[in-house]
């Protein structure tokens, strides 16, 4: 009995087990069905608590599935354990503390991680820049001294917008340029919003900073396949421009009182999506086409395989518009933009 008993309760582990955990969540991750991502992942962490790779994984498919404070308590972890790349990890968890609105936390990291001299030559003006926009933030006001990047307001031809391919760079000079007269930067913007090689979420804030700054003279702007000439101080604001669509109306009629969650993590989607395309007209679908569409996306992330014609008919859209803009969607999730 003893020896029956010592035999059943004893645990045998595949070999490789928690890499081919890891694998499929990861695979799940790239797939975009964060539900069963995070179900193979935390059980790929049950097997390998000190994998780095894993974490990594854990805290984009939580934040992607709108679990933000989860995410942050995974970067949280792997900071106190010291696991994966600090700087890394730091600039991860930073742009969550971003997400959240949690600036005053952000000053805090940044001013001790300056305080130990823990930050890389190449990396500090990245993290200047992003200690000053905190504190801008924090402070709800410009007039702090302009960030390091801008302090002397240098010659038009210093400024090279194209420079900065990685996203949370784009927030960060678009932060510096923010906090100073843009006037003499203007060539250098205009050059970039015409362009086809500029990033469609990088020319969002530098049109919204010269409507802040109310700067009046038409841009020519270039967005995916679409051309177009607008006036900044002309604009609406974003939040308007967003709601003036109808699709957020759409989703909380259907979605918000069964489901606020979701409703919570839909709208995320309509707000970046929406950000990219600002500020020019939705290209295709009516709103309640797009309503559907992003509703079936939410469903795809939790893991669910509804068909979209099942959306379709919650909306009262067609199946055909309501593809199309499904189509466009897809394209603008291959767009690599901040969590922020």
């Amino acid at each position: 009995m003893n020896k029956r008993e010592s035999k059943k309760d004893k645990v045998i582990l595949f070999p490789g087990l928690e890499k081919r955990l890891l694998e499929k969540g990861l695979d799940y991750l790239k797939q975009q069905k964060y539900r069963d991502a995070i179900q193979f992942l935390e059980q790929a962490l049950e097997h390998d608590p000190e994998n780095s790779d894993v974490y990594v994984g854990l805290v984009l498919a939580n934040y992607e599935a709108g679990n933000t404070h989860q995410a942050k308590d995974l970067v949280a972890e792997m900071l106190r354990s010291g696991l994966g790349d600090y700087i890394q990890v730091i600039d991860m968890y930073l742009m969550i503390l971003v997400q959240l609105n949690e600036y005053n936390e952000v000053v805090t990291t940044i001013e001790a991680l300056l305080e130990e001299r823990e930050i890389p030559a190449d990396r500090h003006e990245h993290f200047i820049t992003m200690l000053e926009f905190g504190r801008r933030m924090l402070d709800g006001e410009t007039e702090e001294e302009p960030i390091e990047s801008f302090e002397e307001e240098p010659e038009e031809d210093e400024l090279n917008l194209f420079e900065y391919k990685n996203p949370n760079d784009q927030v960060m000079v678009a932060a510096g340029l923010a906090k100073v007269n843009i006037r003499p930067y203007i060539i250098k913007i205009r050059e970039y919003v015409e362009s086809e090689a500029g990033h469609p979420f990088l020319k969002t804030m530098l049109l919204n900073i010269l409507k802040e700054q109310e700067y009046a003279e038409e841009l020519h702007v270039h967005k995916f396949a679409w051309t177009e000439d607008f006036n900044p101080a002309s604009l609406p604001e974003l939040k308007d421009y967003i709601e003036n669509s109808g699709v957020i109306q759409l989703l909380s009629r259907e979605i918000e009182n069964d489901d606020p969650v979701l409703f919570e993590n839909v709208q995320r989607l309509v707000e970046r999506y929406f950000f990219l395309v600002y500020p020019f007209k939705l290209p295709a679908g009516q709103a309640a086409a797009w309503a559907a569409a992003c509703h079936f996306v939410a469903n795809e992330y939790y893991g669910f395989e509804d068909p979209l014609e099942s959306f379709a008919g919650i909306y009262h859209s067609e199946v055909e518009e309501t593809e199309q803009v499904l189509d466009f969607i897809r394209k603008l999730e291959e767009i690599s933009y901040p969590i922020i």
